[in-house]
């Protein structure tokens, strides 16, 4: 915006923005960036819908898996889709935030657990249906 373009008495007309903590810092970075860092968020969110999805029909549909590792692994599903919308906001909220800064992006915290909380899924059910 060129001097020109100010508004009388320097005040800004550009909307306010939700979360005032990532967008009250830095500067407007590429738009690019910024709609891959909301892909990201959105991933994240369809992947906590799956996690869910996965728990409830492990034990609404039984599957012929023993119940005591049916049940075990429908809650930590649930759990973990319960879990993964918090690292996809936060996540999106320190990578947005990096972006204005130009600082280095942050990684992802809750993935290496999701990963293992998928493999661990992966081998209840296992022994769920060989036991």
């Amino acid at each position: 915006m060129s001097d020109a373009d100010a508004p009388a008495g320097g005040r800004s007309t550009a909307p306010r923005r939700f979360p005032a903590s990532v967008f009250g810092r830095g500067t407007e970075p590429d738009a690019r960036f910024s709609l891959a860092n909301e892909r990201t968020f959105l991933a994240w969110i369809r992947t906590g819908l799956a996690l869910l999805a996965g728990g409830v029909a492990l034990e609404a549909l039984g599957l012929g898996i023993q119940p005591g590792f049916r049940l075990a692994a429908s809650l930590i599903l649930i759990v973990a889709g319960l879990l993964t919308p918090l690292q996809g906001w936060f996540g999106w909220a320190r990578t947005e935030r990096a972006l204005r800064l130009s600082t280095p992006l942050p990684s992802a915290p809750l993935a290496l657990p999701l990963a293992i909380v998928v493999g661990v899924v992966g081998v209840l059910v296992l022994i769920g249906v060989l036991v």
